[in-house]
């Protein structure tokens, strides 16, 4: 990207950084706060970045992160990571969910370098939305990259918006979890990686 190009997308942010810190400004106002009391005064500032940040899935694109790390492979057996930490925001009332996320597929002549699971996960998790979107976000993804016989997820999380507010269930967690491919047709093949994933 030539040099203009990236001052331009520099400049842009920083417009985007104030816009979202003025709106901070007015949300602390509104909630009885003083936004120029010492403690207070570079909040709004820090606030529009950590959720610039927190949001960043927005700007990722699938095909960029993965980077053409797809390689031909005669492996036909599951393939299965488990424990990806997540972190997310919930779009109902903008608090974060925390969790991890298993994906299990079959390889149909390729495999995916291991550390693009993780990414997928971030890529997809770093935007607002719901747990069950996200599951089916991810699966799809990795369907799209391997073009798999078949794929698992299955996201584990504990929601902040259920433990801090509302009912205020500090124990609940909730999974979620979406099979394509043989994992959805074939029964012994889902129960192996269910097996796998809960056997820790």
């Amino acid at each position: 990207m030539a040099a203009t190009g990236k001052r331009s997308l520099l400049a842009q942010g920083l417009i985007m950084t104030e816009e979202l810190a003025n709106h901070y400004r007015r949300i602390i106002q509104g909630l009885g706060e003083d936004p120029d009391r010492e403690g207070l005064r570079d909040t709004p500032r820090r606030a529009a970045k950590a959720m610039q940040f927190l949001n960043r899935g927005y700007t990722q694109r699938l095909e960029e992160i993965i980077n053409g790390a797809v390689f031909a492979s005669e492996t036909d057996e599951m393939v299965l990571v488990k424990d990806i930490e997540l972190y997310s925001m919930c779009e109902h009332h903008l608090l974060p969910f925390i969790g991890k996320c298993h994906i299990a597929y079959l390889p149909n002549g390729k495999v995916l370098g291991l550390s693009k699971f993780a990414r997928i996960v971030d890529m997809y998790a770093r935007r607002m939305q719901i747990q069950e979107n996200l599951t089916r976000q991810i699966a799809e993804a990795v369907q799209q990259v391997t073009e798999a016989r078949g794929v698992a997820v299955v996201i584990e999380a504990r929601h902040l918006c259920m433990m801090m507010r509302g009912v205020e269930k500090q124990n609940s967690s909730m999974t979620s979890s979406v099979m394509l491919g043989a994992f959805r047709e074939n029964q012994p093949t889902r129960q192996e990686f269910l097996t796998l994933v809960n056997g820790r």
